[in-house]
């Protein structure tokens, strides 16, 4: 029998996973519910302050390739991310300062999001910070309650700790606050609050670690062990 819930499976350093993951994803409704909830995220990303800057292209198949990405981590079985990854075309994009650069896969797709024609003056080549991480998690679990993911409280325990391991992909202080976004996204409220503020999330833009700490429970800034599988 499964243990449940399921907590992040790990070989090495290396996310890994399990016939608990590969049973998850089929409950949830596999890729196809998947991609609904990515679907969901970046039509918020795209519009939202902040977070609209880093996309060069809004026309790419950036929900397809995260919910497939998603769905090959969690059941690799069906490699649908590698597939397409292997037969993507190189695409040449150009930067800010007028410098092309070719976009292939992930790193280099975050060297084009840091480097976009859309970033702020002065913030060009910068790399994603701690208020990006947070409001990328936000809409992200928005997104994921919005199309009734998280109503299994299974996939809703998984998905929130292996967004908060993947995170530190983008900044290594994020994965504490992966719990405290997904709280964030249950309150209508805050919603609200976000988009009668033009989409902005004013209580997380350009608030340093010292102070934002602040925000998440004292046992979630001690917990070294969650969201990975007991040793």
């Amino acid at each position: 029998p499964l243990q449940l819930p399921l907590r992040l499976h790990m070989e090495g350093r290396s996310h890994a996973p399990t016939r608990g993951t590969h049973w998850l994803l089929r409950q949830v409704g596999g890729y196809p519910a998947l991609l609904k909830m990515t679907q969901a995220f970046y039509s918020r990303a795209f519009v939202d302050f902040q977070l609209k800057q880093f996309f060069n292209d809004i026309h790419d198949p950036h929900p397809e390739r995260l919910a497939s990405w998603i769905a090959e981590k969690m059941d690799p079985t069906d490699p649908i991310w590698t597939v397409e990854r292997q037969t993507r075309p190189q695409k040449v994009i150009r930067l800010s300062g007028g410098y092309t650069h070719v976009v292939h896969d992930r790193s280099s797709a975050h060297v084009a999001a840091w480097n976009s024609v859309h970033r702020e003056a002065g913030k060009e080549g910068d790399h994603f910070k701690l208020d990006d991480s947070r409001i990328w998690m936000r809409l992200m679990f928005w997104s994921a309650r919005e199309q009734g993911l998280l109503e299994n409280e299974n996939f809703a325990y998984w998905f929130v700790g292996f967004i908060g391991h993947f995170v530190k992909i983008y900044e290594s202080t994020a994965p504490m606050f992966a719990r405290e976004s997904a709280r964030w996204s249950a309150d209508p409220a805050n919603i609200q609050t976000y988009l009668d503020n033009g989409r902005r999330m004013d209580d997380v833009r350009d608030v340093p670690l010292r102070e934002a700490a602040r925000d998440v429970p004292a046992a979630e800034a001690r917990d070294r062990t969650w969201p990975y599988e007991e040793l």
